[in-house]
């Protein structure tokens, strides 16, 4: 049986007709979001495109062709595939938990020879995906049903486990963030989430035994900074300088001293935020976070305007997602959170990061595009 048969007889769209109704200010929004990027990597390379900037403008640009490609698919196709990427990116994991690369303390990548995938990466929209599909496909009352929650808590658990293997805590947290927020959007009782919240809080004290020595660190360090200033509160204390540094309109693009000088680790990618605030000041981290809410703010009109339920929970996944990767890098590096290794959306230097976020915004696209596709809801796909 066809895919159009089993999801629905809706009219199908011309290539045309789809590229014209694309939403071409999301995608300028996402070009100047990178061209951020593109500077700042430039300017912490002491004004040279190698090694970052040249690559990075190269991996946006498959990454662009990737996510209008994705956003021309049918959303039903993609509900159709939910559940096989989902199960390619949890096998994708597994490779990593067996096989991975080694890097920095942690087995998180898979080596492709052009670059290192991390698969991480990919599991934060494959999840959604799944999600987004399961609840489709189950009506309003079997949705609040407790025992509903199974397979969608098992989907969860999985990849979490097998990321805190590596270890990697800042994905883990995403991904679980991730989670929650289908399972709100989907319609979960509220006093489900209330008592979670409130099992978690001493399993939370418990959970510290498990955390390895750098993960404590990190937290200890986020208490107090003053207490190791030439070790582990290094990367925070120089972030504060920097960002206090730039003042309103900053010091000049490539002027930076803390980057420049090398004061400042992971400048290309988990401080480049801070890079912004020293070398172009409060206007250029407002002007950056202003785009940022821009395709927040249209991705949320999106998923408003959206028929189906399975397009609609996608939808909003991808804008959870993106926005936790924003708030939690930018929180970081102004020492508002611990520090976790989150990239900054669109800007920091890495393929994975970059290549999730526009598949993320393809998804998104789709979405939008066909948002008048109406997909039966039953238990044909569940």
């Amino acid at each position: 049986m066809g895919i159009s048969a089993r999801i629905g007889s809706n009219k199908s769209k011309t290539i045309r007709q789809k590229m014209s109704e694309l939403n071409w200010f999301i995608v300028l929004v996402i070009c100047t979001v990178a061209g951020f990027g593109f500077a700042m990597l430039y300017s912490v390379a002491g004004g040279s495109v190698d090694p970052w900037a040249k690559n990075q403008f190269i991996r946006f640009l498959g990454g662009l062709v990737l996510m209008i490609s994705i956003a021309l698919i049918d959303i039903r196709v993609w509900m159709f595939l939910a559940y096989p990427l989902y199960a390619v990116a949890l096998a994708m994991l597994v490779v990593v938990d067996v096989m991975g690369e080694m890097g920095m303390g942690a087995q998180r990548w898979i080596n492709l020879g052009f670059m290192n995938l991390q698969p991480s990466e990919f599991m934060k929209i494959a999840l959604v995906m799944a999600l987004a599909r399961y609840f489709h496909c189950l009506t309003d009352d079997e949705t609040v049903q407790l025992k509903s929650l199974f397979k969608p808590i098992v989907l969860i658990i999985l990849p979490v486990v097998l990321v805190l293997r590596q270890p990697d805590l800042g994905t883990t947290l995403l991904i679980v963030m991730g989670g929650i927020t289908i399972l709100f959007a989907a319609g979960v009782r509220m006093w489900i989430f209330v008592f979670s919240f409130l099992a978690m809080i001493p399993a939370a004290f418990g959970a510290w035994q498990f955390l390895k020595p750098y993960q404590k660190q990190r937290v200890l360090t986020f208490m107090d900074p003053e207490t190791d200033p030439l070790g582990a509160g290094y990367h925070i204390i120089q972030s504060k300088i920097a960002l206090g540094s730039g003042g309103v309109y900053g010091k000049g693009f490539i002027q930076g001293t803390q980057s420049q000088l090398n004061f400042l680790p992971e400048k290309q990618t988990d401080f480049i935020f801070t890079v912004i605030m020293e070398e172009l000041g409060l206007i250029g981290g407002l002007s950056l976070f202003t785009l940022y809410l821009v395709l927040m703010g249209y991705a949320m009109i999106i998923s408003l305007s959206v028929k189906s339920q399975f397009g609609r929970l996608l939808t909003l996944g991808m804008v959870m997602t993106f926005f936790l990767y924003m708030f939690i890098n930018i929180a970081m590096v102004m020492g508002l959170v611990p520090v976790v290794g989150l990239p900054l959306p669109l800007v920091s230097y890495g393929g994975s990061a970059m290549l999730t976020l526009l598949v993320g915004f393809g998804f998104i696209l789709s979405a939008a595009i066909h948002k008048e596709t109406t997909i039966p809801r039953g238990g044909a796909f569940a």
